[in-house]
């Protein structure tokens, strides 16, 4: 069955009546408190790095960092502590590498019944993997481009 527009502009006009209103300023206050709380933290970690570790570089430490974060988050999301985080905070739980690693241990716990290579195994990058494939093309796709424009530059 289709719907002509005035079908269309009723079915909208009854979803808007319906729908609560969305708090805007409290929801974008909540990510942008839950965010930068999570950068400070991913800073204080590279600060405690560099004191206990003086000798290491620059990249050094924050590989270090981002394995410690991505750590972090893995137990939390594995104790059911990071889904409580993300409902308080919204999209501030998704700074790039906590929502990463997020998603992939989420992915795993949804399908550990199913075992260790079947389940988890398998399904880890069932959310991910599409970022990954999407990231790894467009990182390709942007090279050539500098690489076409360098020939001719």
């Amino acid at each position: 069955m289709k719907l002509d527009d005035k079908g269309k502009k009723a079915y909208l006009k009854m979803v808007k009546d319906e729908m609560p209103p969305t708090k805007h300023l409290a929801t974008m206050s909540k990510a942008f408190i839950l965010g930068g709380t999570i950068c400070c933290i991913g800073q204080a970690i590279s600060d405690l790095l560099h004191l206990a570790m003086p000798t290491l570089s620059e990249k050094d430490i924050g590989s270090y960092t981002i394995l410690i974060i991505i750590a972090i988050t893995g137990l939390l999301t594995g104790i059911g502590v990071y889904d409580k985080i993300g409902n308080w905070g919204g999209a501030g739980s998704i700074v790039p590498i906590t929502g990463f690693a997020n998603s992939i241990v989420s992915s795993s716990i949804e399908r550990k019944r199913e075992g260790v290579i079947l389940g988890l195994c398998s399904n880890m990058f069932s959310v991910a993997g599409p970022v990954i494939v999407i990231g790894i093309t467009s990182s390709v796709i942007v090279g050539l481009i500098y690489w076409i424009i360098g020939l001719f530059a």
